[in-house]
């Protein structure tokens, strides 16, 4: 056999290997936004700094719900399984008066409560009907890591003597807790896809006493539905 023939089948046949290592490698990115809704006052811990405000202050524990958006890089580990990193984004204030207490001249005192928190995580994702089926659900579960900042700005009674001063609070730090998911996703040809995705996350802060606040924790947990857009490569 010619030299140039072998070394043409060989070519081939290492276009061809390439190929199929190729075919096995399946990643994407995936562009989310949703909504985040912290759970409920009856299911947050004792100290947690919202409940203690509701004891004084008026406002509704469910405005602190909002909107969420993030991205994760997923990558396939034959056809069942994903592994994936991930970036969240939530943030929001929310208004709040005192329920006893008014200025001299009766207006109201206000002070705004202002919780962000962005989590990291690390996800795997089970698919029992494999990655190439048309319509593909998933089960999940993970680790992050949620960076957190929370604050309270405005005016403030002092219980000892009723006088009314303006102060900011400030607490932060990085919380790891578990994270787990289910969705769907529908591909649009062998690029794109869309879908939605439910998670349920869990960690508790604590806060520093130093600081003042009326609770010692703040729990960071709760549910995030959101749509996806996934491109895939």
């Amino acid at each position: 056999m010619k030299r140039a023939t072998v070394a043409s089948l060989m070519a081939v046949a290492v276009v061809g290997a390439a190929g199929q290592v190729q075919a096995q490698v399946n990643q994407s990115v995936s562009f989310n936004v949703g909504y985040y809704a912290l759970r409920a006052e009856d299911a947050r811990p004792a100290g947690d700094v919202l409940v203690e405000n509701l004891s004084f202050l008026a406002f509704d524990l469910a405005d602190i719900n909002g909107a969420t958006a993030g991205a994760d890089w997923l990558v396939g580990v034959g056809d069942y399984v994903d592994l994936g990193v991930g970036i969240g984004y939530y943030k929001r204030t929310v208004p709040s008066v005192y329920l006893s207490f008014t200025n001299a001249d009766g207006s109201e005192i206000p002070q705004e409560m202002k919780l962000r928190v962005t989590p990291l995580s690390v996800t795997a994702r089970f698919m029992p009907l494999g990655r190439r089926a048309a319509v593909v659900p998933y089960v999940g579960a993970g680790v992050a890591a949620y960076r957190w900042r929370y604050t309270e700005t405005g005016e403030f009674v002092d219980f000892t003597d009723s006088t009314i001063f303006r102060a900011s609070y400030v607490d932060e730090g990085t919380k790891t807790g578990p994270v787990y998911l289910g969705g769907v996703v529908v591909p649009i040809g062998d690029v794109f896809a869309i879908g939605g995705e439910f998670r349920y996350q869990k960690a508790t802060a604590d806060l520093d006493p130093a600081v003042g606040f009326f609770g010692d924790q703040i729990d960071l947990g709760g549910y995030v539905s959101q749509f996806t857009f996934q491109i895939r490569f």
